[in-house]
């Protein structure tokens, strides 16, 4: 079992993690089949610290770099159960693609690599929808230039562990050469569970085969007799069997087993301006605002899906762990009850009409990971100019297969759905104000026009070695 860890200067009381919504209780837990202790925590495990920072370091001194890494691998949460309580803090790492070269990663061992992480994304933007105020000529200094190396990522259950672990690595970092803090994003999870448009979020997450961890009814894939089953381990992490009953294409060893990539993105939310939308083209939609933003994204505030309840959200619903993500599009094929272009069903198609009972969307899964960001903007209140948003983080074993399709041919391409050139209406990237999303009805509405509710910050595309792995890139 994982021993828990004390951060540096912290004492006393161990503080209270967040407590998890009533409606996301904690999974039953089995045997994993997984070689947990050699995959890093927060893959297929989710975690409830409420504080967190995603640390983007530069590496100045080689040697010197290697050595801070063999520094921290004793802090590095792995994915095994904690055996009592979770720690105070936890710690990840992960590297880009100019981050491994400048480690020495040998050339031949760096050529098998996928091509689009050896890219990076800012050189895919285009494709991904990246563009206007989203483009990375307009990103946070250090993303998207290859001076980003390594990403550590820590978790805390306060402001005080979260500070004495980020003031560890810059001092350690800066006074012996070793690295730069280049850039850095502190986060909080919202109360109730909430992001900064106020609706309850991280509901739907795969159910992953061999964990341990049992899938509620939603999480998995559709198994063809109206139930559910778990998602291939190989979809998210390298070595075991996926989708199609073989093992992923992976780097040479030692990255070819229980590493993952990650896509990092910092995504500032408009939370005024989509206030404002809503309430203005609420006005004249037959459901009012509150129903207008359901539409947007699929889901009602409290998490009620509308393919379950597509009049008015419902507790019962939203407040049962085996009701709020059961639910089917085959009953809707015209998007009566759930839009064809709202947000969630972009995102999961699950079985759609054309997406084969959720055969074509059953290699297209990721896990997300991510904290909101920001302070919350009082309801009611005007816009105060701060920046706010989410920190999206996913887990993916091919970048291009499974996260770039949600975003590139699911969000930015209205033709899967049929709803032609429209975007995602919630995290969409408009050239302009002249898109729309499209309410089927009897008549139809046109939400339009559609601003911008969400830019794109800044974003790398990483590799999330395994421990083994790590332990050789600080000793070879």
């Amino acid at each position: 079992m994982q021993k828990r860890r004390q951060a540096v200067g912290s004492g006393g009381e161990r503080p209270l993690l967040q407590r998890r919504p009533l409606n996301l209780p904690r999974r039953h837990e089995e045997q994993s089949e997984v070689e947990a202790a050699d995959i890093q925590g927060n893959v297929l495990r989710g975690y409830s610290h409420p504080m967190a920072a995603y640390i983007f370091l530069r590496i100045d001194d080689v040697v010197k770099g290697k050595a801070l890494i063999d520094r921290m691998l004793p802090r590095i949460t792995t994915g095994q159960p904690w055996c009592d309580t979770a720690p105070t803090t936890a710690i990840q790492v992960a590297f880009t693609y100019a981050g491994l070269q400048r480690l020495g990663v040998p050339d031949e061992m760096l050529a098998t690599f996928p091509e689009e992480f050896r890219e990076g994304m800012a050189a895919r933007a285009e494709s991904l929808g990246d563009r206007g105020p989203s483009a990375p000529e307009q990103w946070e200094s250090g993303l998207g230039t290859g001076e980003a190396h390594v990403l550590v990522t820590v978790w805390a259950v306060d402001n005080e562990h979260l500070d004495a672990v980020r003031e560890e690595l810059r001092q350690v970092g800066a006074s012996a050469g070793a690295t730069t803090v280049i850039n850095e994003t502190r986060a909080e999870a919202l109360k109730h569970g909430r992001d900064p448009f106020g609706f309850f979020d991280g509901i739907s997450q795969p159910a992953v085969e061999g964990t341990g961890v049992q899938g509620r009814p939603g999480d998995g894939q559709p198994n063809g007799a109206g139930g559910w089953r778990d998602v291939a381990t190989g979809e998210f992490v390298l070595g075991y069997v996926d989708e199609d009953g073989t093992l992923p294409d992976a780097p040479a060893e030692p990255f070819h087993r229980n590493g993952t990539f990650m896509v990092y993105r910092k995504l500032q939310q408009h939370t005024a301006a989509f206030r404002r939308s809503m309430e203005e083209q609420g006005a004249r939609y037959p459901g009012g605002a509150e129903m207008l933003a359901a539409k947007v994204v699929g889901r009602w505030r409290d998490g009620t899906p509308l393919s379950t309840s597509p009049e008015a959200p419902d507790a019962d619903v939203s407040a049962d762990p085996l009701r709020i993500n059961d639910f089917s599009y085959m009953d809707d094929p015209k998007g009566l009850k759930c839009p064809m272009g709202s947000h969630i069903r972009r995102c999961h198609p699950r079985d759609s009409e054309g997406f084969f009972g959720g055969r074509l969307t059953n290699r297209h899964r990721i896990i997300r990971r991510g904290r909101s960001y920001g302070p919350v903007l009082p309801k009611g209140a005007a816009d105060d100019g701060q920046d706010r948003g989410l920190v999206f983080v996913c887990f993916n074993t091919s970048i291009w297969r499974q996260f770039e399709t949600i975003q590139s041919l699911w969000l930015d391409d209205g033709d899967p759905f049929g709803v032609g050139p429209d975007k995602d209406p919630l995290i969409g990237c408009p050239a302009d104000e002249s898109g729309k999303m499209t309410i089927p009805g009897k008549p139809p509405f046109f939400l339009t026009p559609l601003p911008r509710f969400v830019t794109l910050r800044g974003g790398e595309y990483l590799f999330q070695p395994s421990m083994a792995a790590l332990r050789w890139l600080a000793d070879f």
